[in-house]
């Protein structure tokens, strides 16, 4: 359980114990009415007194909990950034021919990708992106993002199985992240791009919390569907540009097929 979940479970717990601290106050004003001794009726009473307003005091904290105590947690507890995870490349076995047999390709070999970033080095919100925005526009200057992670699931809280270099076919990609000290109702931003192309996007009011995890972006059908090459995802805030992932799509490794010699 992260914070958030937990401050909005500790605010129902105490909204149950006033209620139940109401109703047991209730319940003692009719003994108290009951008891023919002064003194005692009066000692019930100020018992049942005490728990109204421990009722009330617990009703403000349930109020003031998920508004102002959350951000107050934060501040001590930061969330800690996830760090990204390194890829890894699998190379694939030559095969050795036997005299008897002769190679032949079916395929042209897939030329390799450059490593070298080829998108755009300075992100920016376009116009048409500008026009739909509906919420605030003025971001939290301290607003922070943990680099993105890139996979095909995403089991509600973090990716599975997070990488950089994936293989088609592909139906839905996944990019995570993590984040503090945002501010509920600032308008934020998601680019996908491909060869400098704008194929997906999402824009509109942050609904989560000032911080923790299991943020993400995702992207389903791309313009022109998913192809291989480099790709970009830029975050924004407003019109603040935050962070920048990126990640490639291979296509799948062939079999060669085999034709004995004559």
């Amino acid at each position: 359980m992260d914070i958030h979940a937990g401050i909005i479970a500790a605010s129902i717990l105490m909204v149950l114990a006033a209620v139940f601290a109401i109703r047991r106050a209730i319940h003692v004003m009719q003994l108290a009415r009951k008891v023919f001794l002064a003194s005692l009726r009066r000692t019930r009473n100020a018992n049942a007194w005490r728990l109204l307003f421990l009722a009330l005091f617990m009703f403000a904290c349930a109020i003031w909990l998920p508004f102002w105590g959350e951000p107050v947690i934060f501040t001590y507890f930061p969330p800690t950034p996830t760090a990204s995870l390194t890829p890894t490349i699998t190379l694939t076995p030559t095969i050795t021919l036997t005299p008897t047999l002769t190679l032949v390709p079916s395929q042209t070999p897939i030329p390799l990708v450059s490593n070298t970033p080829t998108l755009t080095l300075t992100p920016f919100l376009p116009n048409a992106i500008q026009a739909l925005f509906e919420g605030v526009v003025t971001p939290n200057p301290e607003a922070l993002f943990t680099p993105l992670q890139f996979s095909t699931q995403f089991d509600g809280v973090n990716p599975v199985d997070p990488k950089t270099v994936f293989e088609l076919p592909i139906q839905t990609m996944y990019g995570g992240f993590d984040y503090n000290n945002l501010i509920p109702g600032v308008q934020w931003s998601a680019l996908w791009y491909h060869d400098q192309k704008l194929i997906c996007y999402e824009t509109q009011p942050w609904n989560g919390g000032t911080g923790g995890i299991g943020g993400y972006t995702e992207c389903s059908n791309p313009i022109g569907g998913w192809q291989p090459g480099e790709y970009e995802v830029q975050i924004f805030m407003g019109y603040d540009w935050k962070v920048v992932g990126r990640f490639i799509i291979i296509e799948p490794p062939t079999t060669p097929t085999f034709t004995p010699a004559p």
